[in-house]
């Protein structure tokens, strides 16, 4: 894949935190990764407006069922990796 060098301004102290959060990887692959991460956000938010838009909106129950099943995954993640980092592959 091409890349290109950029300049942009960040403040210090975050960084400092990106750079000791970054070590092995490096800062590029770090920010390349959040800024993946960042726009795929934003194109879910894209995609949750134009449903919005031909749907309406979501219900408060219908949003609480979703940050309840976002609650288990997270905590399947965690459960995961407190079992030693299963393997991708492996069933649960």
């Amino acid at each position: 894949m091409a890349t290109k060098k950029v300049t942009v301004t960040i403040p210090e102290e975050l960084l400092d935190e990106i750079r000791a959060e970054a070590a092995e990887r490096g800062l590029s692959a770090y920010v390349a990764e959040a800024l993946r991460f960042k726009r795929g956000r934003d194109r879910l938010l894209e995609l949750v407006n134009w449903l919005e838009e031909e749907y309406g909106p979501v219900t408060d129950d219908e949003r609480a069922a979703a940050l309840e099943e976002l609650e288990d995954l997270d905590a399947e993640h965690e459960h995961r990796r407190a079992d030693g980092k299963r393997d991708v592959g492996e069933a649960v």
